[in-house]
């Protein structure tokens, strides 16, 4: 099961145990008792004196994609005028900005006066409530909203069914002792993806100065390059369809393989499994030994082969560690390369550059769902130095790599953390300890 299925279930099966059976001290009521439900708007954009004022104005997307809890800047901005004109309402620092579109149950709290669009059913909290607990419980909650929403051209959440939500917090003190738990978790997720999002520019700068001026003989720099199909290259390299340095290229078997609802030894990769050049064995589906024997009847896959897939989406590839009892679903294939002319790894680092990524964006496009055509697959040009050059690059961009990796498995484990803490937390199964002090505070 994956992880976000998994969350889901839990979620959803603590949500129903907290509205259901209230902690000593709790309040549980519709969401309405807590919070004023609020909606926004959209001025008329052919009336410029409505645009680019001095009010921010966010649209979902700007909170579906952000990770920070607070929101002070926003891409666009209207006029008082236009405030006035539209059904937008002004926010005042503190609001829960909740998406009601679309993405639904995404939040984010304003730290200056802020408008939104129509996506938005954001809540204003009461005196019984706190914007920093209220922004953790809807992120609990989420899967929820998703549940409740409805709508035939896109999903979406109707104020009334925001204001009956049901709802069940603490008081007050132990609003403000949750929510500091949570957001210190939040803070060092905060602070982990800052430092992914740095090694991932390390990664990308080093990948594109190795994979297009090498490093050359004893760490020397070339100095002389040449024109090739696909950019400058050192004069000592290669450009070779991807068929040339690879011994096998195997597409799967175009059908869906029947899974079983039971553990087996034998496992499909899907199109999911496969990101950031890693093979991800989380949520994969099990088939009999019958299936697995007739799915792998062209290739059994090998530890170091190179999973790659043609649709949903085109280009995604990772290499895989331990092959036992896997196959490969639908719109995946496999590179097996040659080791006398390509190492694995420098394989990987290719398939990822800009210059193969920009190959098969033109191999794959002129369609509204992309995909990449099984015999295209063999016509990727590839930079190809010495084997001996192609190891010092890949070791390089590998030790950025392995940085990458240990901070994404940090934060996949600090996401684990704060899942089981609202889940103790919000639902009162764990109960926090308020001090007198905080009492006096609160």
């Amino acid at each position: 099961m994956s992880d976000v299925k998994e969350f889901t279930n839990t979620a959803s099966a603590g949500y129903a145990r907290a509205v259901d059976s209230v902690p000593e001290g709790w309040t549980s009521a519709e969401l309405s008792d807590f919070c004023d439900t609020v909606g926004g708007g959209t001025p008329d954009r052919s009336v410029e004196e409505y645009w680019n004022g001095e009010i921010p104005w966010a649209s979902p997307t700007e909170i579906t994609t952000r990770h920070s809890k607070y929101i002070s800047k926003t891409k666009e901005s209207i006029t008082l005028r236009g405030l006035e004109k539209s059904s937008a309402k002004l926010h005042p620092p503190g609001t829960v900005l909740m998406t009601s579109r679309a993405s639904i149950g995404y939040v984010a709290i304003n730290t200056v006066p802020m408008a939104t669009n129509q996506g938005f059913q954001s809540l204003r909290c009461k005196k019984n409530a706190l914007a920093d607990y209220i922004y953790q419980y809807i992120t609990w909650i989420r899967p929820e909203l998703e549940k409740m929403s409805a709508g035939s051209t896109f999903s979406e959440i109707s104020s009334s069914s925001v204001k009956r939500l049901r709802a069940t917090l603490p008081p007050l003190p132990e609003q403000k002792k949750i929510a500091a738990i949570l957001s210190s978790v939040d803070e060092v997720i905060e602070k982990t993806r800052a430092q992914i999002d740095k090694l991932k520019d390390l990664k990308t700068g080093m990948m594109q100065e190795l994979l297009n001026k090498g490093i050359g003989a004893d760490g020397v720099p070339h100095t002389e390059f040449k024109d090739s199909p696909i950019g400058r290259i050192p004069v000592s390299w290669d450009v070779l369809a991807i068929s040339a340095v690879c011994s096998e290229i195997v597409d799967c078997v175009n059908k869906t393989a029947p899974v079983v609802d039971y553990v087996t030894p034998y496992r499909m990769i899907r199109t999911t499994n496969v990101r950031d050049g890693r093979i991800k064995t989380e949520g994969l589906r099990y088939v009999t030994p019958e299936t697995f024997n007739l799915w792998t009847r062209r290739l059994k896959l090998e530890a170091g082969d190179l999973i790659f897939t043609r649709e949903a989406p085109v280009g995604e590839c990772g290499l895989l560690e331990d092959a036992t009892g896997l196959f490969l679903g639908q719109r995946t294939m496999v590179y097996r390369a040659n080791k006398n002319k390509m190492s694995n790894l420098f394989l990987l680092y290719s398939m990822q550059s800009e210059s193969c990524q920009a190959q098969l964006s033109d191999l794959s496009g002129g369609s509204t769902t992309p995909h990449l055509r099984v015999p295209d697959c063999s016509k990727i040009l590839l930079k190809v130095p010495p084997i001996s050059e192609q190891t010092l690059i890949s070791e390089s961009i590998r030790s950025a790599d392995s940085l990458l990796e240990k901070q994404q498995d940090k934060i996949a484990e600090l996401n684990s953390l704060k899942k089981a803490l609202m889940q103790d937390l919000l639902t009162g199964k764990v109960r926090v300890q308020v001090e007198a002090r905080e009492l006096a505070k609160a």
